[in-house]
């Protein structure tokens, strides 16, 4: 797996992600309806249009510590994930994983495990002693997964930008 940083200059100024990038992504955010049905993040979980993606990346990435982390296998994106070195919060001292999202078609090949791997060995690299991320209450999927790579829960919570129901998970790096 190959894993690159979308650079945050490829949004600014209203510019526009390659056409063949934002139709990678968009497949990769339409293969999972599921979630997007839990979350609510985008109108119609069944129509996730191109417009609609690069303007929820240029939304995270107008966060100043944000990164985009596209993940690659054999060429094809297979997941994307999004930290945030600096939690809004200035008491929090801990980076946030805030998205994790795997090709719908490649769920349960590893890539999951290994960007989370990635993420974490950054973050590590970096002296950051512990990674957080939030998971949606009615989201137990994504709860087994996170907890099967040794996050703990540490509190429970609306989430900043919803106020949904999130349970928020730690792990030590």
């Amino acid at each position: 797996m190959i894993v690159e940083t979308l650079a945050p200059k490829a949004l600014e100024d209203g510019a526009a992600l390659p056409g063949p990038l934002l139709t990678e992504l968009t497949a990769l955010y339409a293969s999972n309806r599921e979630f997007h049905q839990l979350s609510g993040d985008f109108p119609d979980p069944d129509d996730i249009r191109p417009e609609q993606v690069a303007a929820t990346l240029a939304a995270e990435l107008a966060e100043p510590s944000a990164e985009v982390l596209l993940a690659r296998s054999e060429g094809r994106l297979v997941a994307v994930a999004v930290t945030l070195a600096h939690h809004p919060d200035p008491a929090d001292p801990d980076p946030w994983l805030g998205l994790l999202m795997v090709h719908g078609d490649e769920w349960r090949a590893g890539h999951g495990r290994r960007l989370a791997g990635h993420v974490e060995d950054g973050f590590r690299a970096a002296g950051r002693t512990g990674l957080k991320l939030a998971v949606l209450e009615n989201n137990p999927r994504a709860l087994t997964f996170w907890t099967s790579l040794g996050y703990e829960e540490i509190a429970r919570r609306p989430d900043r930008a919803h106020g949904r129901p999130c349970t928020i998970l730690r792990k030590p790096l």
